[in-house]
């Protein structure tokens, strides 16, 4: 293992964290906030696989000078009524014996080790930590052999200290890659900026905006966001409600012990069936869950109907208009908004509003097909069209604004079917404070939502992750197993209607 040179540090970190605004005790943003509500009490889980077994000694030295930079690392949450919100940050000294928890394990006696895993990760799910004790995160290092990894290790952060992109770019800060361990891996957060924002229809100029296509574009934009705005109040009014299914939780009651399960798969191979659509990564991804869970709900009502599992595959069980919906979540910040990670290394982390995300409600379409590809035009369809309105920033402003007036029950998310998230990594290998990666995996736990789904590229592997209420969805694996046998029968249905293009290593998303 080829390890950058160490660096020393005291466990007991008393270095100046680096404060948004350059202010202490500043209180939780309305966002933070909202991830202590009990119906969005999240905590976010990074299972990270390394093809070398961890020096948790090392780990430990180094992340004093990297992820406890960002003040919020090293800062209670307090109670405070006499400040706006009644929660604050206060700076302290973190033990990082008390945040690093490297487990005695004997492997000679764990008969599985990816149950193991998976058990444990599971078990965590049914703890909390206290925000008055200490920083709201802690790094579980496993050092017991997977299927697919050396090695584990489990980070967990609470939701009220960063969304998915700001908590990406702070542990891409910590990583370097694996061909040239002294340089830093390329941001791999996609562009939002107006030039890259697909709602612009190519319209650049001032003449241009006189034109029948901007008006078109202007008049869309608005129509649609009135439309998906509508939705969303109707949605948490319980106006407008997801069937009832195998997959679908009771509305505000807390979720169960979650078990988390992961897949990863070819990139090449999504690569391949996009490019021959001529859609995106994000679109094949969709279609793929779409694929998935149809093939799983058809089999559950086949269950249900007393039909063999052979024949409940054969035959479609499904019940006509199913309405299942999911929660995909959006980053809002522009490309400038985005901190370059050496800039991180160097200064701290800096990326103002630690969650800045909102949400779309998209319907899945759920039915069997004949043609694979369907799901993919139908996904690419209905994805155009979200792409076509504000919704994710209503819903942001929505959410802001229901928790600082102090609103009960308007979380919208937590009353559609599942949650889902689509995360670009980094297209080449790194490693983690010399530890060469294998897979990344993110996932979530407090949702009151009985399935969450993340999907996360890194290098040439996209991964899918299966977060579900164990007592809900008991057969988690069988739903990851008809998510790959669903991209390898897209993957054949373009081969055998040939319709394959030469550039796959475009990375469209």
């Amino acid at each position: 293992m080829q390890l950058p040179k160490p660096i020393k540090v005291s466990p007991i970190v008393d270095e100046n964290p680096i404060f948004e605004n350059g202010k202490e005790d500043q209180p939780l943003s309305p966002m933070s906030r909202l991830f202590h509500e009990p119906e969005s009490n999240l905590y976010i889980l990074v299972m990270i696989g390394f093809k070398s077994k961890i020096n948790p000694a090392f780990v430990k030295e180094n992340l004093g000078h990297s992820l406890l930079k960002h003040h919020r690392f090293s800062s209670l949450q307090v109670e405070d009524e006499k400040i706006k919100g009644g929660l604050k940050w206060v700076p302290t000294k973190v033990n990082l014996d008390n945040h690093v928890i490297v487990p005695n394990l004997e492997p000679k006696s764990i008969d599985s080790a990816d149950k193991f895993v998976e058990d444990y990760v599971s078990n965590l799910s049914k703890t909390g930590i206290k925000m008055s004790k200490q920083p709201m995160w802690d790094l579980h290092l496993l050092n017991i052999k997977t299927s697919d990894a050396e090695s584990v290790a489990v980070l967990r952060v609470h939701h009220s200290l960063g969304d998915g992109t700001s908590l990406v770019s702070l542990f891409l800060s910590c990583t370097r890659k694996v061909s040239n361990p002294e340089e830093l891996p390329s941001n791999s957060i996609p562009p939002t900026s107006k030039e890259g924002d697909s709602r612009n229809y190519g319209i650049k100029g001032f003449w241009p905006c006189l034109s029948f296509k901007y008006f078109w574009f202007v008049f869309s934009l608005f129509y649609n966001t009135l439309v998906d705005a509508v939705m969303v109040i109707a949605t948490i009014l319980m106006f407008v409600k997801d069937s009832e299914t195998p997959l679908k939780g009771i509305v505000g009651k807390a979720s169960g012990p979650r078990r988390i399960v992961h897949r990863s798969l070819s990139l090449d191979d999504v690569k391949f069936v996009k490019n021959a659509m001529n859609t995106t990564i994000n679109d094949a991804v969709v279609a793929v869950t779409q694929a998935g869970l149809s093939r799983y709900l058809n089999r559950k009502y086949g269950e249900l109907l007393l039909v063999n599992k052979g024949a409940s595959e054969r035959n479609n069980n499904l019940p006509k208009n199913i309405r299942l919906r999911a929660a995909i979540m959006k980053d809002l910040r522009s490309s400038g908004e985005v901190q370059e990670l050496a800039d991180i290394v160097k200064n701290g982390y800096k990326t103002k509003s630690g969650n800045k995300i909102g949400f779309v409600i998209f319907p899945f379409s759920i039915a069997l097909r004949d043609d694979p590809l369907d799901y993919l035009r139908e996904a690419k369809a209905r994805m155009d069209r979200k792409k076509a309105s504000l919704e994710a920033e209503f819903s942001s402003l929505l959410s802001q604004y229901t928790v600082k007036f102090g609103i009960k029950g308007a979380n919208c998310p937590s009353k559609t079917t599942l949650l889902f998230s689509n995360v670009k990594g980094p297209q080449e290998e790194i490693s983690f404070y010399g530890h060469p990666i294998a897979y990344v995996a993110p996932s979530c736990y407090g949702q009151t939502n009985g399935l969450t789904i993340h999907v996360a590229s890194y290098a040439n592997k996209i991964t899918f992750i299966l977060s579900v209420d164990d007592d809900l969805i008991p057969d988690p694996h069988q739903l990851r197993d008809d998510l790959e046998e669903s991209l390898h029968l897209m993957k054949n249905a373009v081969i055998a209607r040939g319709l394959t293009k030469s550039n796959a290593s475009d990375y469209k998303y």
